[in-house]
């Protein structure tokens, strides 16, 4: 079963969390500030953190933007409910989803369910086997959950590769945000604009040459988005 951290400088919270994810059989390790998990995240082999947001010593938007120095595993930020600039920030620096506080623990779970699936099996969409995806110089090897630009190796994280895979496999066909948001995360679409909107331009940022003047991830004005056929 997955291993998880719980970092959150409220310890009833941490405490709370860990009863609910240990009835699900996850084994769970627990801190308190953003430099205590990066210090856990060196030593233990974690499938998934969830973070606070404010946290003394190092707050969880900075710890974030340390860890994706060198890990993808999926973060789940936790974030006041009057706080939405913080839930924007913390997915533009990397993290993957977020819970709003005060959160129901059931919600909760199926998130940290739904973020593990797609980071042990990097886009569950039921796709071939050593299916190899080509768009001009950007594939994409779903045997091996690679993805090349120009030959390069591009890092994603577990929701950009699905994004991109669900795009790269149906090139010219534009997605709204509702559907890309519905295909990827498995629940319905309701205030999904700016959690797209973040993960599509981190793709952008990691394959295109100029993200300003994409090659391969267009956007349709008032419809959605689109891998261009090259």
């Amino acid at each position: 079963m997955s291993n998880i951290l719980v970092c959150d400088d409220d310890k009833e919270i941490v405490d709370a969390i860990e009863i609910y994810l240990k009835n699900e059989g996850y084994q769970i390790f627990k801190a308190y500030d953003g430099e205590e998990a990066i210090r856990i995240l060196h030593k233990e082999d974690i499938q998934l953190l969830i973070m606070d947001i404010m946290m003394p010593k190092l707050d969880g938007i900075h710890a974030t933007l340390k860890i994706r120095e060198y890990s993808s595993i999926p973060i789940i930020i936790l974030s006041a409910k009057s706080e939405d600039m913080d839930k924007i920030l913390g997915l533009n620096v990397g993290a993957d989803d977020y819970v709003t506080k005060p959160f129901n623990p059931l919600e909760l779970v199926a998130r940290v369910k739904s973020n593990l699936r797609r980071y042990t099996k990097l886009g569950s969409l039921n796709v071939d086997d050593n299916a190899v995806f080509r768009i001009g110089e950007l594939s994409i090897n779903d045997d091996t959950k690679e993805v090349f630009v120009d030959g390069e190796p591009v890092k994603l994280t577990p929701i950009e590769y699905s994004i991109l895979l669900l795009l790269v496999k149906n090139p010219g066909r534009v997605f709204s945000i509702n559907q890309i948001y519905e295909s990827i995360w498995n629940e319905e679409a309701i205030g999904a604009d700016n959690t797209v909107a973040v993960h599509i331009r981190h793709i952008r940022e990691k394959i295109e040459i100029n993200p300003r003047e994409p090659k391969y991830l267009k956007v349709v004005w008032g419809v959605g988005y689109k891998i261009d056929k090259v």
